[in-house]
């Protein structure tokens, strides 16, 4: 792996070096934040947990570089345009571009299939810097690469890679997941959507589908539709949707509490038909792909909430710091340092599992192994942090915390949507319960 530098353009040139010449070229010709030269390797929290494994803090150069493109990123054009985005509800379409130029729309994607061809640490670091500047942002980044382009990645063809996923790397289109239905949420194989086989070898597709993240905005949607409703969960089939067809159709977008920028609506299929090549994976594999690909959404939700807490944490230091009560400034109260006190411990306790949960990825890409378990704990453990820490310094806050002039108001709305998508807190006690006694 290597990375080279042009000190005169300040353009970050390289990728992981096996990627081919013609990689390097295009690469080399994308304009990427990353101004002065790569910080150094300092030490960051990630764990190595297996038996016999010695414990290594540190993360590499590449993984430095890439936070350092999506910290600079995140602080130049997404935290200055965020409150703006929030209020209007408008689609950062600009910002989702700059990011996608720059590799973080496809951060695991290999370089052949115009990603960055980076691992999951680097994934979970640039998630976090994108979180931190502004939740909606993050939530876009995370369905482009968790749901839409890893799940291609791990069961589609060949062909299906270059046409679907160099696209959505390249932050060229949006991607979307669609398995949630209105009537069936944590039950996924209660859907009703159904598509039935034809002669000639295609799908004729009828039925809704809920809660579409990007789905006012996607041209690219994994859907998960019956196929054999005799069969129960392995009568589910995944498919590739192009939404310029006929037959597709978008409802009205979703007014949300919180991530309001992230634009969200219930999509509707009217004999749409998919072709035999648009199945991913095979017939009835479908909700084994929905499980597998929301194991890597857990931990890319994780990394958001990560981030939002970390927005939140720094905004209650900062200001426990500034505000003064009877003569000091309130952070040398013990009431107050109690609160950050925890906020810390709890922050701090979500980014290490979260990136152990990126490292359990990472080998169980090499082994075909599971890392449901670390996946869930680490978005429990994250998702119920954030929502804690954004409680907590709204309420140090006082009356400034709940006034829109600042943005911790937002932090607070935007963190209750980590406990809920990617599978409810209930949901995530449930898989981990499950995997630790082997109950059913």
């Amino acid at each position: 792996m290597a990375l080279s530098f042009h000190p005169d353009s300040k353009i970050w040139k390289g990728r992981p070096a096996a990627r081919g010449r013609q990689g390097d070229a295009r690469r080399a010709s994308r304009a990427v934040y990353l101004r002065g030269p790569a910080p150094a390797a300092t030490i960051g929290v990630f764990p190595h947990n297996l038996r016999g494994t010695a414990v290594d803090f540190r993360f590499t150069e590449e993984q430095l570089m890439i936070q350092d493109v999506a910290r600079r990123i995140s602080q130049e054009k997404i935290a200055p345009s965020a409150e703006h985005h929030d209020r209007t509800g408008e689609f950062p379409l600009d910002n989702i571009r700059t990011l996608g130029e720059n590799g973080l729309m496809g951060i695991e994607v290999p370089a052949e299939y115009g990603g960055a061809g980076m691992d999951p640490i680097s994934y979970v670091l640039a998630m976090i810097e994108i979180a931190e500047a502004d939740c909606a942002h993050s939530t876009i980044v995370s369905v482009n690469n968790s749901l839409f382009c890893n799940g291609i990645l791990k069961f589609g063809t060949e062909a299906q890679k270059q046409k679907y996923v160099r696209a959505i790397a390249e932050g060229r289109e949006i991607g979307a997941f669609a398995l949630t239905e209105p009537q069936s949420g944590s039950d996924a194989t209660a859907m009703r959507c159904k598509a039935v086989k034809q002669a000639d070898g295609s799908y004729v597709i009828n039925g809704k589908k809920s809660w579409i993240t990007s789905g006012p905005v996607a041209k690219y949607i994994i859907l998960f539709a019956i196929t054999d409703p005799s069969k129960g969960a392995k009568g589910i089939t995944a498919f590739m949707v192009d939404t310029a067809k006929p037959g597709f159709h978008r409802g009205k977008t979703e007014p949300k509490l919180g991530i309001r920028a992230s634009a969200t609506c219930e999509i509707e299929f009217q004999d749409y038909v998919a072709t035999a090549d648009e199945v991913v994976g095979q017939d009835g594999e479908g909700f084994k792909i929905a499980m597998g690909v929301l194991d890597a959404g857990r931990i890319g939700i994780a990394s958001q909430a990560v981030g939002l807490a970390k927005a939140a944490y720094k905004a209650a230091v900062a200001y426990v710091k500034e505000r003064k009560s009877f003569g000091q400034p309130i952070g040398s109260f013990q009431m107050i340092q109690a609160k950050i006190a925890d906020m810390k411990c709890r922050l701090d306790a979500a980014e290490i599992l979260t990136l152990r949960a990126a490292w359990a990825k990472a080998e169980a890409d090499k082994t075909g192994g599971r890392f449901s378990t670390e996946a869930s704990v680490a978005k429990l453990t994250a998702s119920e942090a954030a929502m804690y820490i954004t409680h907590q310094a709204l309420q140090i806050h006082g009356g400034m915390g709940y006034s829109k002039e600042m943005p911790l108001e937002r932090y607070f709305r935007d963190a209750k949507i980590t406990e809920i998508y990617e599978g409810t807190s209930e949901i995530q006690r449930l898989v981990i319960a499950r995997n630790e006694t082997g109950l059913r």
